[in-house]
């Protein structure tokens, strides 16, 4: 079988990225199944803030830029611990306490994003009561660092 430029161009991104993922984060099937988690849950988090950010005119395009090394970082931080649980023998302690402190992080920023963006009203009282409790401080942050960008732009 021959293969085309597409094809071999695909090829070698995969015979790159697949070995540099296992080294950085591990083979284990909990660890490709928690980084597509926590994947999701950014991919979530800038739909959110996007909207959110339209809806109340402070969309800008570099914190949007600032937000997409942000995230980079966000995403390195349970390769450091998998790295660190090598170092230290660990069969993934630091690696999934950061994972796990990560998904965390996000679902409250993708939290406070939604409910900034309107969409709160489409959860029962009770759960968003619960929510709000939940993101309070950081609905708090978003909102008055809004603002700020917001006068800053006026």
């Amino acid at each position: 079988m021959k293969l085309n430029k597409p094809q071999i161009f695909v090829s070698a991104l995969g015979a790159i990225f697949v070995p540099l993922f296992d080294f950085l984060y591990g083979e284990a099937d909990a660890v490709v199944t928690i980084m597509a988690a926590l994947l999701f849950f950014v991919v979530m988090d800038w739909l959110s803030g996007i909207r959110a950010a339209k809806k109340d005119h402070t969309y800008a395009s570099k914190y949007g830029i600032d937000g997409v090394f942000r995230t980079f970082f966000i995403l390195l931080l349970p390769a450091g611990g998998n790295l660190l649980d090598g170092v230290f023998g660990l069969p993934g302690a630091i690696f999934g306490a950061l994972a796990i402190g990560t998904i965390y992080h996000v679902l409250q920023s993708m939290t406070a994003n939604s409910i900034r963006a309107g969409w709160g009203d489409w959860l029962p009282l009770p759960v968003l009561d619960s929510i709000l409790k939940w993101v309070g401080s950081e609905l708090d942050k978003k909102i008055k660092r809004a603002a700020e960008r917001k006068g800053a732009e006026e």
